[in-house]
């Protein structure tokens, strides 16, 4: 078969064997999680037609305000994965406690844990900017048949046996890992069939995209201000063009396809940084490594890091090896800001 031509459930079968644990629980949380992002990519579609755009009035754990579609996407994924029976637990950005799924007898025999931010850039939906979900896939550690504990949910990245998203945009993809490199799926609407249309995805090791909120220029750290005026001269292949669209999905996977470097550090504002080490940095850092490219803290490699709560913020520098490192040599000269 033409591989380009191959749908996501065909390469879910042809590759089981290639997975982690190839009981077939993984290929069926995987198909469940494409269902899922079917039916948030159909109410996307609506926004602005019906009313499901703006704020929804609640604030989140974070502190933030969230979306009424953040709190859709968020019960569309929770319901088709308790519905399916296919986890054991949830952790989601939107909800203060991880969700304990109870199985038959108030048992749960199921192996996997599932960590997803529902609808990443849930505020750009007003203004027709395309926006993601983000997720990730551990193995419990507690004894199958009982209740999850959080430490099922605090592992390390490197833990992670499959991550992924999915990017709402002017089309949808679904990009994938589980540990054997990193492929992208093209959903065609007219059918509701996602296409192998991304094999194989690598980051090139050398970009020329930097991607960062620099309107918080002044209360960066000085090892990032330094590299971006790194990115900003005029010599050799530099400077660097600057693209931003405030979606963590949509930037990295322009910087994935493209080559570049997405930055969210600390800030005097944001002292711990603003993304969560569980929901948005490990399943990125996954995808990132397996796609050939980088993710650190600045310091220190993202799958490495301990978690320790879990809505726990963290830096986050992402994407093209070069890119990555030559921060990293700027953030060296700054050693103290390596304590967040």
């Amino acid at each position: 078969m033409n591989k380009t031509h191959m749908t996501l459930g065909e390469y879910i079968i042809d590759n089981q064997n290639h997975f982690k644990y190839s009981s077939g629980e993984l290929s069926r949380l995987i198909n469940s999680i494409r269902l899922a992002a079917k039916v948030v990519n159909h109410e996307i579609r609506k926004a602005g037609l019906v009313d499901i755009t703006g704020a929804s009035g609640d604030i989140n754990v974070q502190g933030e305000t969230q979306q009424k579609l953040d709190v859709l996407a968020n019960d569309l994924f929770k319901q088709t994965l308790i519905n399916r029976e296919i986890v054991c637990g949830i952790g989601s950005e939107e909800e203060d406690d991880f969700i304990v799924v109870e199985g038959k007898n108030k048992a749960n025999d199921n192996k996997y844990v599932l960590l997803m931010d529902p609808l990443d850039g849930s505020s750009n939906i007003d203004v027709n900017v395309s926006v993601g979900t983000i997720f990730s896939i551990y193995r419990r550690v507690s004894p199958e048949g009982t209740r999850v504990t959080k430490e099922d949910f605090l592992q390390k990245g490197s833990e992670q046996v499959a991550a992924g998203y999915v990017a709402y945009g002017t089309s949808t993809i679904l990009v994938f890992t589980t540990g054997n490199g990193v492929n992208g799926f093209t959903l065609n609407p007219a059918i509701g069939t996602f296409y192998l249309s991304h094999p194989n995805i690598q980051i090139p090791k050398k970009g020329s995209i930097y991607s960062i909120n620099e309107g918080n220029y002044v209360h960066f750290p000085q090892g990032v201000k330094e590299y971006l005026k790194f990115c900003q001269e005029e010599k050799e292949n530099r400077p660097y063009t600057s693209r931003y669209i405030g979606s963590l999905v949509s930037d990295f996977h322009r910087n994935m396809i493209k080559g570049g470097i997405y930055m969210y550090p600390t800030s005097t504002i944001g002292p711990k940084g603003k993304l969560r080490l569980l929901y948005e940095c490990n399943p990125m850092a996954f995808i990132a490594e397996q796609a050939g490219g980088k993710a650190t803290d600045g310091y220190r490699r993202i799958l490495d890091l301990e978690p320790t709560e879990l809505h726990q913020r963290v830096p986050f520098f992402c994407g093209s090896t070069d890119m990555v490192e030559k921060a990293e040599e700027f953030m060296a000269k700054h050693p103290e800001d390596a304590n967040y």
